[in-house]
């Protein structure tokens, strides 16, 4: 009964994890790459372009100037923005394209590593592999008292747990703290 039950809950944290990291939430002090299609070409090249979000959560477009983002979905972004060219008559089928411009995520690892710093995000790390990207567990590492932090909410990892059995090494998240505390002994 217990293994079922650790099964299934392993299972839930698998899906969970999958199903927040499909689509990456828009933050402030990001910069997103804004694509325009379905218009005419002349029109594509003034709007296309890098474009910053700024304290307030908003990027400031032509034509139709501030949006507010931050806080959603990248998918979600696109369709305000062409609800907006359309709802403001500026084009009638336009097609949004956007990307979160890469190297600005970043997951912070410290304490007992042998690297200790920023690792920049990329969607296939986990818990072990943003460890193993800080250089790895040094000699003094308390590798079950691992502390993950997300959102302001802090849990302990045993991550020798993770080496018995892998599929509990979660995804992490841009944002996330990894601190690996010293062993007592």
């Amino acid at each position: 009964m217990k293994t079922l039950l650790r099964f299934l809950a392993v299972f839930v944290v698998v899906c969970v994890s999958r199903a927040a990291f499909g689509q990456a939430v828009l933050r402030a002090g990001e910069t997103v790459d804004i694509r325009l299609s379905g218009v005419p070409a002349e029109e594509i090249s003034q709007f296309s372009a890098q474009y910053p979000i700024d304290d307030s959560g908003n990027i400031n477009l032509p034509y139709i100037n501030q949006i507010k983002i931050a806080g959603l979905q990248t998918s979600q972004a696109q369709s305000v923005i062409e609800e907006k060219l359309k709802s403001e008559k500026i084009y009638t089928h336009p097609t949004i394209t956007l990307a979160i411009q890469q190297g600005q995520r970043f997951i912070n690892v410290g304490g007992s590593v042998r690297a200790p710093g920023r690792v920049p995000y990329t969607a296939d790390l986990t818990l072990m592999s943003t460890i193993n990207a800080a250089g790895g567990f040094n000699d003094y590492a308390d590798r079950k008292r691992v502390r993950l932090t997300r959102d302001g909410k802090m849990r302990v990892v045993d991550t020798r747990q993770i080496s018995k059995h892998p599929e509990m090494d979660e995804k992490v998240l841009p944002g996330d703290q990894i601190e690996v505390p010293q062993s007592l002994w």
